[in-house]
Formats: structure tokens, C-alpha cells, sequence
């Protein structure tokens, strides 16, 4: 394998959280030093009861047999990048898609970004790895004042310290993310405002009240460091129905989405990754695929849904535009109607109905 095909490869994998181990473990954690408990064992976090992560050798018969589609170079923006207005109250939800799991959300008369990436590529290096197909959906400058970032997990495609360092000098938000993370970030951007969460906490956040969920994901920033912050799910409490945020995550029986109903009632919006999960027998422990996703819609009792992380950047092996085409099967084959879970392209947006 030559020296580009090697870094190629490296910078893929470590978006995705897939680089391999080191051959000397590392024996402490150096973002989080807490107690034990049912998804920390002192050094690393883990998904209860969950399917594990495929091994190292899975890995290597992944990238050696591996049949991937061949995407486009670059797709133009079907819809015009607007500049978004500064603030949406009287109830109003508004979804502006910036691309991958990249979103706008203004509710609440707040304005949060969820994993915001701007760079041109979900690499750990500048010149090797996943490359933007397209462009962002709002112009950085263009973006109204930013008062929270929620920050799912820390691969490279959701956790961009280059855009976060932007926004710290644009608009000095707030960060919150699960633990450990907040250690990765305020020693990429000195002076960012954090705050970590756990699974099952909850904070205030302006009007709104953000709720950390489990999920069944991992983490990983380089070869020694996997599973040694948390990954999670956020539900942004509000008076008009609750928001909610999967970044990543397998479908893992149905568990991310059993509870919600029980714990926030009927959620407004459901915003749920439909992409990256080709081929299944790899990357279903991690990454759910569009029927699974349509599955999770209907057992969180969402009214509306949201499907991100495709169409961006190619991470695995189906085509681009296969997530929307699965995703329109899997709603007809249910019978739910199509206007109910929309996969949106950078640059679109959408006001969600309220709660009926």
C-alpha cells in the first residue's frame, strides 16, 4: 500500500472511529476521571448489553473485500444558502440542514448547531481523508448568533476543532456535550465555554431544557484513546414539544427510542442519521441503517422527523443518494407518510408544524 493510499485509509478510519489499536494500551483516561458505573468501568465507556464494536481483523476483510459506490466529486446546492433569521419565537421551530449532521435548530428563541463541521474534510489531517461533496448550507458568516452547540461524540465527521474554534471567536457559545469530550475541545480551543453531561442529566438552557439520552455508538480520536469519552443523544426540552438529536448510533433493538416517549412525551421533531451503514455486517453495530431509522421514528412517537449524515461526506460504501431512496421505501412499506420524515439537503429548510 503506498504512503497517500495509507493515509487515505488512516484519516477514513479514524472519522468513523475505526482506527486500530495500539499495541502498548493505554492504562488511564485522559478525559475523564470519574466513578464506575453501568456504562464506565473506570477507564472506558461502553454500550450495556450491547453488540460490540467489530474487531481490528473484521476491519482489514472490510477494507480488503469492500464494494464502494463511486459518488460524485462535487453536487451543487439544489436550494440557495439563505441567511437565517436571527431569532424564531411565538413557538416556532425552524430546521436549517448545513450538511451531515450539521443543523441550525432555532426553538425556543434559542439558536443551537448540532456537530458542526465547516472544514473541508472529517479527518484528523488537512489533506488526506473524507472530502466535502458539498457545500455548506449557510455560510459561516452568515449564521445568526450562536448560543449553544450540542456536540453528540467526538469522530471526526461530528467533532471539528477547527470550526469550533470559529465559533468560540464568532459567537462564544455554550457547548455541552457527554463526558470527556469537553476535555478534547477546551484543548483545541482554549477559553470555549463547556459543559459536560452524563446519560440521564439534564440542565437548563435558556427557555429550553437539554436532556442527555443514551445511545449505542463509541468513540475514538486516535489509535489509543477508543471508548475514553462518552457518546450520547440530546432532547432539547421546550412549551411546544421536545427536540430530539441522535448524531450516531445502532439501532441496538429498538433501546435509543423505547423510553422517550415514557421520559419527554410526544417528541416534535425526531432528527435521526440515516446514512453510513454499508455493508450491514459491519457497520450495524454502530450506525443504523434507513428502515431502522423509520423503526426508532415510530417507537419514539415523533410527530416529524429529520434524516442527516448522508450526502456529505463518504464514509462507507453505498451510493450517495441510496439513504434517500431507502428511506422512502421503508416509510411506504409502514405506511407513513412521506411529508412526516424528510432527508434534507444543505441548504434546506423546514418549519416543523406544532404539536397538534
Amino acid at each position: 500500500m503506498n504512503r497517500r493510499r495509507f493515509l487515505t485509509l488512516s484519516a477514513t478510519l479514524s472519522s468513523l472511529g475505526l482506527a486500530g489499536g495500539s499495541l502498548v494500551p493505554r492504562r488511564s483516561n485522559p478525559y475523564y476521571d470519574g466513578p464506575a458505573s453501568d456504562h464506565y468501568d473506570g477507564l472506558r465507556f461502553f454500550n450495556p448489553d450491547g453488540i460490540p464494536p467489530r474487531s481490528a481483523g473484521d476491519l482489514m476483510r472490510w477494507w480488503r473485500t469492500r464494494d464502494k459506490a463511486r459518488w460524485p466529486e462535487t453536487v451543487p446546492l439544489a436550494h440557495p444558502p439563505g441567511r437565517p433569521e436571527a431569532r424564531i419565537g411565538d413557538g416556532g421551530l425552524r430546521v436549517t440542514m448545513v450538511g451531515h449532521a450539521t443543523m441550525l435548530v432555532q426553538v425556543a428563541g434559542l439558536n443551537i448547531l448540532t456537530d458542526p463541521v465547516w472544514s473541508d474534510r472529517a479527518s484528523p489531517v488537512g489533506f488526506a481523508g473524507p472530502r466535502r461533496t458539498t457545500p455548506p448550507g449557510i455560510v459561516f458568516d452568515d449564521l445568526p448568533p450562536i448560543d449553544a452547540v450540542l456536540l453528540s461524540h467526538n469522530h471526526y465527521d461530528h467533532l471539528d476543532i477547527p470550526t469550533l474554534a470559529r465559533l468560540r471567536a464568532a459567537h462564544d457559545p455554550l457547548l455541552v456535550t457527554p463526558l470527556g469530550n469537553d476535555a478534547i475541545v477546551r484543548a483545541g480551543v482554549p477559553g470555549m465555554r463547556t459543559a459536560a453531561m452524563d446519560w440521564g442529566q439534564a440542565l437548563p438552557l435558556g427557555a429550553a431544557r437539554l436532556h442527555c439520552l443514551p445511545c449505542h455508538h463509541w468513540s475514538a480520536r486516535g489509535t489509543r484513546d477508543r471508548r475514553m469519552a462518552l457518546w450520547g443523544a440530546f432532547a432539547i426540552e421546550t412549551a411546544g414539544g421536545a427536540v430530539l438529536f441522535v448524531g450516531d448510533t445502532g439501532f441496538d433493538r429498538g433501546r435509543p427510542y423505547r423510553d422517550l416517549p415514557a421520559l419527554l412525551g410526544r417528541l416534535r421533531l425526531a432528527i435521526l442519521p440515516i446514512g453510513a451503514y454499508e455493508p450491514r455486517w459491519f457497520m450495524e453495530p454502530q450506525h443504523q441503517n434507513p428502515a431502522e431509522a423509520v423503526e426508532g421514528f415510530a417507537l419514539s412517537g415523533a410527530a416529524h422527523a429529520i434524516g442527516h449524515h448522508w450526502g456529505t461526506f463518504q464514509l462507507t460504501d453505498e451510493a450517495r443518494e441510496d439513504p434517500v431512496t431507502a428511506l422512502a421505501a421503508a416509510l411506504y412499506s409502514r405506511g407513513i407518510a412521506p411529508e412526516r420524515f424528510r432527508a434534507l439537503a444543505p441548504a434546506q429548510v423546514w418549519d416543523i408544524p406544532p404539536l397538534a
